[in-house]
């Protein structure tokens, strides 16, 4: 896949079949409409092209709302839409000019003029432009005028975006690691800095990796225990990780994420670890003293280990 850091940056290619979107965590509803742009080029013997945006456009059009948690960062996204299989990805940087831009300009200037567009693939509800005032019908209207082909993404395709994102932010904000597995397609995943801790854990017999995620905007699943692998110098390790406050040990509310890795013994300190979601364990519970820790803790490992073999 040729990645593309905005349009100017893209040079053309034969007959390019374009969808457009921002593809946060690349989901199963993701996955059936980039099956349907690969199908879509190769019946014009051409080939697939996904627009996208960076920063995602509410960070730019509402940047006080810090509600706003992906499923995936840049890095992420791009990986799993190279395994997709797509040709090109054109990564546009969002701005608030480039949101004003009308939707005639939007579709002359930068659909026609710059990317070439043969097919375009599209939702029905999908909107563009200043103002969102581009619509679908309006695009249908224009295609004829310009030359290039409109295709439909189903209604129930939508749906299944709409549904799975929603699903998805709102499982793994409950912690419900399995239904955001399935929506995902994949194991839900999160990376970050192994970074020096307080040793908490090392005390208790059960010695931890601390991790920084740099991206706030990254959704940090619910506070509790989980079954994790890690996948550290490209081999993967299973463990249990924490997320949390520590309520046993530690009379502040800062939240950490540790991650046990079993079997493991290696200085990793300032390296950059990847931890993914197998199944929550448990919440976080503050226990009546060290030894009833690290009873719970044992049998954590006991259970992820069943639950990883």
């Amino acid at each position: 896949m040729k990645i593309y850091q905005g349009i100017d940056q893209f040079t053309g290619v034969e007959n390019p079949a374009i969808t457009i979107g921002t593809f946060d965590g690349v989901h199963i509803g993701h996955q059936k409409i980039i099956q349907q742009l690969k199908a879509g080029a190769e019946s014009i013997q051409g080939e697939s092209v996904i627009f996208t945006f960076y920063p995602h456009p509410r960070m730019v059009l509402n940047p006080d709302d810090d509600s706003l948690k992906l499923l995936s960062t840049e890095e992420e996204k791009r990986e799993l839409l190279e395994k997709s299989g797509v040709d090109h990805l054109i990564v546009q940087p969002f701005t608030k000019d480039f949101s004003r831009i009308t939707y005639t300009e939007y579709v002359r200037d930068i659909l026609v003029n710059k990317l070439r567009v043969k097919k375009l693939i599209i939702g029905y509800n999908h909107h563009f432009g200043r103002n969102r005032e581009g619509s679908f019908e309006q695009l249908n209207k224009l295609a004829p005028l310009y030359g290039f082909e409109m295709e439909k993404i189903a209604a129930q395709d939508i749906n299944k975006v709409e549904i799975s994102s929603t699903k998805i932010r709102k499982a793994l904000d409950a912690g419900d690691i399995k239904t955001a597995n399935k929506f995902l397609g994949y194991d839900y995943g999160i990376t970050g800095e192994v970074v020096k801790g307080k040793g908490l854990g090392k005390e208790l017999g059960y010695p931890t990796a601390n991790i920084q995620v740099a991206d706030k905007y990254k959704l940090i699943p619910a506070n509790g225990i989980y079954a994790v692998t890690a996948e550290i110098d490209k081999k993967m390790y299973k463990g249990m990780m924490s997320i949390g406050v520590n309520p046993t040990i530690s009379e502040n509310e800062v939240k950490t994420i540790e991650v046990n890795i079993f079997d493991f013994n290696k200085d990793i300190y300032g390296e950059n670890i990847c931890i993914y979601f197998k199944q929550k364990l448990r919440d976080e519970i503050k226990f009546d003293g060290l030894e009833s820790l690290k009873k719970a803790i044992a049998a954590d490992r006991e259970k992820s280990l069943q639950i990883l073999a």
